[in-house]
């Protein structure tokens, strides 16, 4: 491992400074009990079917998918759907 020069750290401060140019996929969650829920491990294929997400698409956009999460929650869904959508859009 070689030490940074003053232009190294230059160019890392000039990355670290620019806005984001992607949003953060979404964190998927499930519902326990009343009025609570708790992040899941990925959305299920449920819900990227309901959003109209195929498998391809999710791993291109970075979307957790959990494969052995079985029904739709239909928050995950709409965030899902809001999230395509806001990616096609240029930014």
């Amino acid at each position: 491992m070689t030490t940074w020069h003053k232009r190294d750290w230059q160019q890392f401060y000039e990355i670290a400074r620019r806005p984001w140019r992607r949003h953060r996929p979404p964190r998927p969650v499930y519902p326990t009990g009343l009025n609570r829920v708790l992040p899941a491990q990925g959305f299920s294929l449920s819900e990227l079917d309901d959003a109209g997400v195929d498998l391809e698409q999710a791993e291109k956009l970075g979307l957790p998918v959990d494969a052995g999460r079985i029904g739709v929650y239909g928050p995950n869904v709409t965030v899902l759907r809001d999230f395509v959508r806001s990616s096609r859009s240029p930014v």
